[in-house]
């Protein structure tokens, strides 16, 4: 980078922070919630500009993984954090960045030479050898902790409360696909069995910590 693309991709990032710690300031926390979508700039500034798109992602679930634990802290702690906002935001800023990455490396083509596409997204293979061994670990486990860091809130957030069998079906499902992009990040040869595994695991916690609702009768 240039001194004017580092100045540039700081301030982007110091933005960030301050939406990171927006709840510091004492205003209208949901603005806090920006941050998921707002760490979506400063990435793409980086990947529009040409430089390797996987370290450009790297640094997205990085900056997602924070801003994960600060919620995670919220709702364990100081409970002054709604998991279904979390999720919410979360969501919405992974769609938005689907579209910047159907759209985005069509208008600047050079950006298609490192990406693969998928369907009409263009994303980095990290199975690709192109890429650095430490970026490509550094992603996988990135990804892993950003996976983790859902379901712990959640965890934290239905624990003894009583949820009936039919939403387990609900939340089983919502975590398919985090599940399954997880085990191709891993091991692309066994996603079914890994995805089944995993979605196994989070219905046994579940069924552990949560109630039934009809214990007293």
């Amino acid at each position: 980078m240039n001194i004017n693309e580092i100045i540039i991709y700081s301030t982007l990032l110091v933005i960030f922070g301050i939406f990171l710690l927006f709840d510091l300031f004492k205003r209208n926390e949901k603005y806090g919630y920006l941050a998921y979508i707002v760490a979506l700039i400063p990435i793409n500034y980086n990947w529009a500009l040409g430089y390797d798109p996987l370290f450009a992602y790297l640094i997205l679930i990085v900056l997602w993984d924070i801003t994960l634990l600060r919620d995670t802290i919220g709702v364990y702690l100081k409970k002054n954090k709604e998991i279904n906002e979390i999720m919410l935001y979360l969501t919405l800023s992974v769609i938005i960045q689907l579209i910047v990455s159907a759209i985005l490396p069509e208008a600047i083509s050079g950006l298609q030479d490192q990406s693969v596409k998928y369907l009409y997204f263009w994303l980095p293979d990290v199975h690709s050898t192109i890429f650095s061994n430490t970026a490509v670990i550094g992603f996988k486990v990135a990804v892993t902790i950003l996976v983790f860091l859902v379901i712990i809130p959640l965890i934290i957030d239905i624990k003894d409360e009583a949820i009936p069998l039919p939403v387990f079906v609900i939340i089983i499902a919502i975590f398919v696909v985090p599940f399954l992009y997880l085990s191709y990040v891993w091991l692309p040869e066994a996603m079914g069995v890994l995805t089944f595994l995993f979605s196994v695991i989070l219905f046994v916690i579940l069924l552990i910590i949560t109630k039934s609702g009809q214990e007293a009768k």
